[in-house]
């Protein structure tokens, strides 16, 4: 051996201190952090609120939308006969003067509040409401027409008219308002039977209740049914609101002559109807109509109000008033 002894030097490094946060590092870090998550919060729940609001007012247009498109068509083919006969109608249903949607002679008339309405026994405080009578936008040919046996028979192979139904049936020469006592495939019927029933089966113009006469209408004379209306706001199912209405004229199970009341918008809280007569500046309300005869556009504003009762900032419900203005077509030149 050399007389070398290998041997290692181990050096030794000193012991490192460990390093971490001190308590206010530590608090501070917390504090940011607590303000920076608020600050997400706080955005999400400005937006949560933007979108319920947003998604509220929508509803509410939506609802106003339709509402004026259902109450338009209405007021639209007011006063139409089908064959252009507004001024030569004969009416033979019995108690056409008082029974509301009998009555011709005011296809369109209104009521204030204030106002007792034929057709509505209970409506909203301070809200008016409106009587609408038309035709169906679509009816039926006649191929022949017999009288004194008081039947029509059709062209077409099939139709939706029941018996009980109330029907205008025009030509050229004249209309006439008549209730269908039998409906048999496509022979209609028109006797005295029936509720309100008929007075008499001619349908002559004018109207006489005692003749013996018939009219006979040509062929392919139009027949359409009868539609009667009552715009009002009342009571809704759901509790605690009301609602926009609309009694529609219709028949029931045994073939008489019913109105039903069909609730078309929920959540409407008020309704302002007024009107415009030819040659006049202004609407007015229907108290302060002279003849409803010259009316030729109806405007309606109807107040709204969310289904969501919390969607505005104030954790209350949306609302919002709209108003839209319709004309009748058959009084526009």
């Amino acid at each position: 051996m050399s007389g070398y002894r290998a041997f290692s030097r181990c050096r030794r490094t000193p012991v490192q201190r460990l390093s971490g946060f001190t308590l206010i590092e530590l608090m501070v870090a917390l504090l940011l952090g607590t303000v920076v998550i608020a600050g997400v919060i706080s955005v999400l729940m400005t937006n949560q609120q933007v979108y319920r609001t947003n998604k509220a007012v929508s509803d509410v247009q939506d609802s106003a939308r339709v509402a004026f498109e259902m109450m338009a068509r209405d007021l639209r083919s007011a006063g139409l006969t089908g064959c252009g006969n507004g001024t030569r109608i004969a009416n033979v249903v019995n108690n056409n003067a008082t029974t509301w949607y009998a009555n011709w002679s005011n296809p369109v008339i209104g009521y204030t509040a204030s106002q007792t309405d034929p057709a509505v026994a209970s409506r909203t405080a301070n809200t008016p409401s409106m009587i609408v009578l038309g035709v169906e936008g679509t009816g039926v040919s006649v191929q022949s027409n017999a009288e004194p046996a008081g039947t029509f028979t059709l062209n077409e192979s099939a139709t939706s008219l029941n018996t009980g139904d109330i029907v205008m049936v025009c030509d050229p020469d004249h209309a006439a308002i008549v209730q269908l006592s039998k409906v048999s495939g496509t022979t209609l019927t028109h006797a005295k039977s029936g509720t309100p029933g008929n007075c008499t089966m001619d349908l002559s113009y004018p109207t006489v209740c005692s003749s013996g006469s018939s009219y006979v209408f040509a062929a392919n004379a139009q027949i359409a049914k009868l539609t009667g209306a009552d715009w009002y706001v009342g009571p809704s199912a759901k509790a605690g609101s009301t609602s926009l209405y609309r009694l529609s004229l219709g028949t029931d199970a045994t073939g008489h002559a019913t109105a039903t009341p069909n609730e078309i918008i929920r959540d409407v809280t008020g309704m302002v109807l007024t009107y415009h007569q030819q040659g006049a500046a202004a609407f007015v309300a229907a108290n302060a109509v002279t003849d409803w005869s010259q009316v030729d556009a109806v405007q309606v504003t109807l107040t709204m109000i969310s289904t969501d009762r919390r969607a505005s900032v104030n954790d209350t419900a949306v609302s919002r008033s709209f108003t839209s203005t319709i004309t009748l077509r058959n009084r526009v030149g």
